[in-house]
């Protein structure tokens, strides 16, 4: 796959798998809380106004409802905004989908720093922890169109809750195949440097690849869109084989990705970690590129992340 291909709106390609799962099952219900633009629930709405309710602002409320009906036998996707999907509706969430392992797919858009102009107000960067952190929660992390459409069908087949988060924007197309949850996809192979990366951040990671090849340097990308179950034993391989790996994440370095490759390298096969995420800040408003690399994502600061890891492995001087 070409870096920096045909562009493409991962929310526009997780609504028209909607339809077609709407179109298969008949059970299907689609719920969101005014947001249906944001969320590409509309496409379903416009195909099935039977099994389409929107809410208005009632997000937490949303959850509970969601949680009944799918309890009730009804396959249930509620979409919202990630600061309302996972910041105001939490308890919601854990309440009634999460204790009782309901059958609720949570797709929340925009999340992280694809609020972009919103601001820190509505760009959430810590829903990852807190939903990986419930107990039966599948988490998965789409990097373009194509895997967003391949994770709507993989967790309308895989039982129990979900949360999905998929960039308010639209994102170059990169991934060479399906989403499969529990698994990293490898996008580059290399035996100098693993890259770990997800969301917005593939892209820049493959480019960050493509810049260390030019000077003899191969660096291995993993997707780690399923950031939940989690791909330990790809991990671990790209640990023992390239000594180094640089984690790429559009949340909080506290409680990402980035902290769960610090632990699970620690206590198996300790090597040097690099995480790149927002640190202990809010985020401010502005265009989710800038915002990118504002927090540490621009290319020429991934390359002096990447040469020190690199250096500590004696790779270059």
């Amino acid at each position: 796959m070409t870096v920096g291909g045909h562009r493409a709106s991962l929310v526009e390609a997780y609504g028209r798998a909607l339809v077609e799962l709407g179109e298969r099952d008949p059970r299907v219900v689609v719920l969101d809380a005014d947001l249906a633009a944001a969320t590409g629930t509309g496409a379903f709405a416009r195909a099935f106004p039977e099994r389409a309710i929107d809410l208005g602002v009632l997000d937490a409320s949303m959850m509970s409802i969601a949680g009944g009906l799918a309890l009730d036998g009804r396959p249930t996707f509620a979409g919202t905004n990630a600061v309302f999907a996972a910041g105001e509706a939490y308890n919601f969430v854990r309440q009634s989908i999460g204790l009782n392992g309901a059958n609720v797919k949570i797709v929340a858009s925009p999340a992280g720093l694809s609020a972009g102009p919103d601001g820190a107000a509505l760009a959430m960067l810590e829903d990852l922890g807190l939903m990986r952190g419930l107990p039966g929660m599948t988490v998965l992390v789409p990097a373009d169109a194509p895997s967003a459409r391949s994770a709507t069908f993989a967790v309308a087949e895989r039982p129990g809750p979900a949360y999905v988060r998929l960039a308010g924007v639209p994102l170059p197309d990169v991934t060479d195949g399906p989403l499969v949850i529990g698994r990293a996809a490898e996008l580059r192979s290399g035996t100098d440097l693993a890259i770990v990366a997800l969301g917005a951040f593939v892209h820049r990671a493959l480019e960050l690849a493509d810049d260390l090849a030019r000077v003899g340097l191969s660096a291995r990308v993993l997707d780690f869109a399923s950031v939940k179950p989690f791909d330990e034993p790809a991990l671990l391989r790209a640990a023992r084989d390239t000594g180094a790996i640089l984690v790429l994440e559009e949340h909080s370095a506290l409680t990402g990705v980035g902290a769960l490759v610090a632990a699970v390298t620690a206590e198996n096969y300790p090597v040097p970690v690099r995480r790149i995420g927002v640190p202990d800040v809010f985020s401010e408003s502005g265009r989710p590129d800038e915002l990118l690399d504002r927090y540490g994502g621009s290319a020429a600061h991934l390359r002096d992340e990447a040469w020190e890891l690199l250096k500590s492995r004696g790779r270059v001087s």
